[in-house]
């Protein structure tokens, strides 16, 4: 006979028990967001003054260097773990050659923030998409990406970023070989303490586009599929951070985060690097933009994917959400 009453019911194993309050809920708690493991991405251009708003990403703006200094000054005051750098020139060309500028607007950034002391980690991208006309990360050959040619640039890249103060140099351009090739230029030009963290599986998502448009590196012809990974592979994803791992990569880096877990979860299980992800443009874009119209909550929402990434293995989460999500931590006394 069925019980007609819970009441009568011996349960002895009852999960709720430490649900029933905010302090036991916290005190429980298997995953834990800080500030600290979180890293804002921000955009720089030359100048002096300049704000530009980026519109598929309200909030956020290009910077010029003495900006992107009083934000650094800010986040560190939130203890934000780190800044990650992606310059836009004004001037481009088809090899890329800016990317390597010692004055453009990523060492100059780098600088301004080492010499003021701010504490916060510096870590720069490395890829071309945002110096060269075309708009891909790699020098052309005709249509097709010159995978081997592209490399030198890169490396030339991430030299001139470490000897501005970068802690971190990150390759995103996802070509062959590309963390040998940084870490044999940096060790060459005197920076063998410059951290490598590698974009080791990186996806050809419909995620980035808000980004493309932040950075002006829409392609001008074709798409990235040859060269960024197809997201139905997951084992190939493992090939590629192992491969980056034998290269001497310091940490690996799984993009997109939200829709890559899975991988997140393989690599903590397979790898014993730090592990970082990126909370890209599209998934922030979508969560802004629904909760500016009342379909979800921003915060609730911001929070809980980005606990997501961090229960599937992250250390580390680049997010558009940082100065708002150290905010809210801040507010809870985290």
């Amino acid at each position: 006979m069925l019980l007609e009453t819970a009441d009568k019911l011996e349960l002895s194993d009852r999960p709720r028990r430490m649900r029933a309050t905010a302090a036991s809920r916290a005190l429980v708690r298997e995953t834990r967001l800080s500030p600290r493991q979180l890293v804002a991405p921000v955009f720089v251009v030359p100048g002096a003054g300049r704000r530009e708003p980026i519109p598929s990403m309200s909030g956020h703006e290009r910077l010029s260097p003495d900006l992107a200094l009083e934000l650094a000054r800010r986040l560190a005051g939130l203890r934000v773990g780190g800044l990650l750098l992606f310059g836009v020139p004004d001037v481009k060309d088809d090899m890329g050659h800016g990317a390597a500028d010692p004055d453009g607007p990523v060492p100059a950034t780098l600088r301004l923030v080492r010499d003021a002391g701010v504490p916060i980690v510096l870590a720069a991208d490395v890829c071309l998409c945002e110096y060269t006309s075309h708009g891909h990360c790699g020098v052309l050959d005709g249509r097709r990406i010159d995978n081997d040619r592209s490399l030198p640039l890169l490396a030339a890249a991430a030299v001139a970023y470490a000897a501005a103060g970068a802690d971190v140099v990150a390759p995103s351009a996802m070509m062959d070989g590309q963390v040998a090739a940084l870490r044999s230029g940096l060790d060459e030009a005197g920076h063998p303490d410059t951290a490598i963290m590698a974009y080791a599986s990186k996806h050809a998502s419909f995620l980035y586009g808000p980004f493309r448009e932040a950075a002006g590196s829409t392609p001008a012809f074709g798409d990235r599929r040859s060269y960024q990974m197809d997201p139905a592979n997951g084992r190939e994803a493992m090939r590629e951070m192992e491969l980056d791992v034998q290269e001497g990569a310091d940490l690996l880096m799984v993009k997109p985060g939200i829709s890559s877990l899975d991988l997140l979860a393989r690599a903590r299980d397979r790898f014993d690097l730090p592990l970082a992800a990126y909370q890209v443009s599209g998934e922030y874009a979508m969560i802004d933009a629904a909760s500016q119209r009342g379909w979800i909550d921003r915060r609730g929402a911001a929070l809980e994917t980005l606990t997501a990434i961090r229960r599937a293995g992250a250390d580390v989460v680049m997010t558009y959400f940082a100065e708002e999500a150290a905010r809210w931590l801040s507010e809870e006394g985290v």
